[in-house]
């Protein structure tokens, strides 16, 4: 919208300069938040697995950092393309782009906070069950769902 009324001048408006520069501000933004925080996650697993500090437990936390970094990577980007769309490119087929690139990224959010969390964003922490495999098992092997409540 923004750039059907800066358009009609042959000169650029410095709003409109401004706007596109920040819109590529925010996307850099986001990819070296992404880098930097990929290569902190490596340099701590690095430093803790040299010095030997809880092993069994590493991967898991560089998982969580990566996927950390990732997630608020994946926030700033869907900002970026939010002010460049809706200030720079208000065309049906910009916001039809749009629209398909907050879903795309949306299900990556989604489906790394199920990786890290183990259960969907939605769902609260102390909502959860156990799976049926942690209860303790009857005499006849099956789980016994009133095991969770007796105890």
């Amino acid at each position: 919208m923004l750039h059907y009324l800066l358009a009609n001048n042959e000169v650029p408006s410095p709003v409109f300069v401004w706007i596109e520069r920040a819109a590529v501000f925010i996307e850099v933004l986001a990819v070296a938040i992404i880098v930097f925080a990929i290569i902190l996650a490596l340099v701590r697993y690095a430093v803790d697995f040299a010095l030997n500090r809880e092993r069994d437990r590493l991967y898991h936390r560089l998982k969580i950092s990566l996927g950390k970094a990732l997630l608020l990577g994946l926030e700033v980007l869907v900002a970026a393309d939010i002010v460049h769309t809706v200030a720079l490119e208000a065309t049906l087929e910009s916001v039809i782009v749009l629209g398909l690139l907050v879903l795309v990224r949306t299900f990556l959010s989604w489906a790394l906070v199920v990786e890290m969390e183990g259960r969907w964003p939605w769902r609260s922490p102390r909502d959860m069950h156990p799976l049926p495999a942690t209860q303790p098992a009857t005499e006849d092997g099956f789980a016994n769902p009133k095991a969770s409540v007796e105890k």
